[in-house]
């Protein structure tokens, strides 16, 4: 099969998704009023409540999310079990979970002062399950700035050739909100002139690479997530946001265009066997594709930075469900460029530097690079040019990603854990503290231990913001089919994945003194955690529905 055939038809399905279906979403169950103030208005303080144009707070929003999962969720999904159920959940789960997941925690969100979705969860669930919560939410956001942290100091100490790039984006962010905020400058014409700077600062990256060590870099982006974290949303994090979505837009657009142009037919299989590596097919296919489909950690950006900056109400749809829409966009292009520009095992003399396989020995980010490479290179760009503007692509949205998980785990503490106190309330204070704890993790190398089970918490977390906003729309007496079906399914295949992981990889391995205690011990509590607030969820939920 083509893979051209497939991705025509992915586009098409994912068009009208948003065309019918979200439409239809927004009209029984959102039903958004712009004559009601939001939170961005009504609050506005000029550093994290901020009012912002549609196209800014969409590159925000969707550069936050967007990070490295949907590139480095549905390769690891390809290497297991094929393509075929990889493109299934990609499709499926973008369209009737994915999206309603984003859309409504924003939406929620918003009409609840922008309070992040485990503050709301204490309103519409109960206290206990909102402590529960927060406190979930909370170490999981700062597993996420350590291991972020580590990727892209590693990535700049193997990569020299991106450091020129990474480090003149920043500087050109904060000149082009300047231009934008206070020198009122045109949107369209600001961004032209920063794309013709990006594409200098590539070019200069590429020519004259500097050479740190990781130590240096791990530091230096631990301090500028921080800084970056606490500072007004306009001086940085919302034009750099703005940025990187351009740069991720032209590579989609590059991205599709080459392997239309390549049009390689597939030739990966479309499936593998049900269990590979001890890892079955049902549940853990829905925890490792991750973001390509369905995320916790959307409905964090969403009711935490997002919500705070919307302008009106009638934004939420394009923001929340366009942002999730094309992370299935990208997770499409990502398991095609793998599937059909790269060759499964074996491959033609000339080309046999695009084995899968081997790329795959030196990580999913150089997979992803040589595939891109490979497809752009059809329309006329240096295949060397066009690895580095794919890692570039990547490497912007990890370093989004980091510094918008610093910034919403300064919300939850300050909202959620210390609301009264306030030396540990304020910003700077409550954000130095989860940076801190990050480093640690991080120094002490931690991270290795916990980070392999971060797929179920994290899909965990997507499960109880559903539970959460289906609670809210049951309260006000709205249609709620469209979220309780998805929280159901998504609880039971997280649970499921959590009790396979408990069951069979850390205890039976620890009974054969090759496991890990610390990855048992942590799968059992967060079985237990998610058992209890599904349970409170659902209690809440009827209760609602009866009145």
């Amino acid at each position: 099969m083509n893979s051209t055939l497939i991705l025509i038809a992915g586009l098409l399905w994912f068009f009208l998704v948003y065309r019918f279906y979200v439409k239809r979403i927004e009209k029984n169950v959102i039903k958004p009023d712009d004559t009601h103030k939001t939170p961005a208005h009504v609050l506005k303080d000029g550093i994290d409540y901020v009012p912002s144009p549609k196209p800014l707070l969409f590159g925000h929003h969707f550069s936050s999310i967007a990070g490295a999962g949907p590139i480095v969720g549905p390769i690891l999904a390809y290497a297991l079990f094929g393509w075929g159920a990889a493109l299934l959940w990609i499709l499926l789960g973008t369209a009737f979970i994915g999206i309603i997941h984003d859309y409504f925690s924003l939406m929620v969100s918003a009409r609840n002062r922008g309070i992040s979705i485990t503050e709301i969860s204490g309103q519409v669930i109960s206290p206990t399950a909102k402590w529960m919560f927060s406190i979930f939410v909370w170490l999981s956001l700062v597993l996420i700035v350590a291991v972020f942290s580590v990727i892209t100091a590693k990535t700049l100490a193997e990569k020299p050739e991106i450091v020129i790039p990474t480090l003149g984006l920043v500087a050109l962010a904060s000149l082009f909100g300047l231009a934008v905020y206070r020198l009122r400058v045109k949107l369209i014409p600001a961004t032209l002139v920063a794309w013709v700077i990006i594409v200098f600062l590539v070019q200069l990256g590429y020519r004259y690479p500097i050479v740190a060590s990781f130590d240096l870099w791990f530091v230096v982006f631990l301090f500028y997530a921080y800084i970056a974290s606490s500072i007004p949303v306009w001086v940085l994090l919302q034009p750099r946001d703005y940025l990187s979505m351009t740069i991720l837009f032209v590579g989609l657009i590059l991205g599709y265009a080459g392997l239309i142009i390549l049009h390689p037919n597939i030739n990966g299989p479309f499936h593998t066997v049900f269990i590979s590596h001890n890892t079955p097919l049902i549940p853990m296919l829905f925890v490792i594709v991750a973001c390509g489909a369905i995320s916790g950690f959307h409905s964090l950006v969403a009711s935490g930075t997002t919500a705070k900056q919307l302008n009106r109400e009638s934004n939420g749809k394009f923001i929340g469900a366009g942002g999730m829409v094309f992370e299935g966009v990208l997770a499409l292009l990502v398991l095609m460029l793998m599937a059909s520009a790269l060759f499964w095992n074996k491959a033609p003399q000339a080309l046999s530097d695009f084995i899968f396989q081997d790329l795959m020995k030196k990580g999913p980010i150089i997979a992803f690079g040589h595939g891109f490479g490979r497809a752009v290179s059809a329309i006329g760009i240096p295949f060397d040019l066009a690895i580095a503007f794919g890692i570039l692509m990547l490497n912007a949205f990890v370093l989004t990603s980091l510094d918008t998980a610093v910034r919403l785990s300064r919300f939850v503490f300050q909202e959620a854990l210390f609301k009264k106190r306030s030396t540990l309330s304020n910003r700077w204070v409550a954000g130095l503290i989860g940076v801190l704890f990050a480093y640690v993790l991080a120094k002490s190398n931690s991270w290795n231990i916990i980070w392999p089970i971060f797929g179920s918490a994290n899909q965990l977390i997507a499960a109880l913001a559903l539970f959460t906003v289906t609670a809210y729309f049951a309260g006000i007496k709205r249609p709620i089919r469209y979220s309780l079906i998805p929280s159901v399914f998504m609880w039971l295949v997280t649970e499921a994945s959590l009790l396979y992981l408990l069951i069979f990889q850390y205890v039976k391995g620890f009974l054969k003194n090759t496991g890990d205690t610390v990855l048992a011990i942590t799968a059992f509590i967060l079985v237990i955690l998610g058992a209890f607030i599904g349970i409170e969820s659902l209690k809440s939920i009827r209760e609602k529905m009866k009145v």
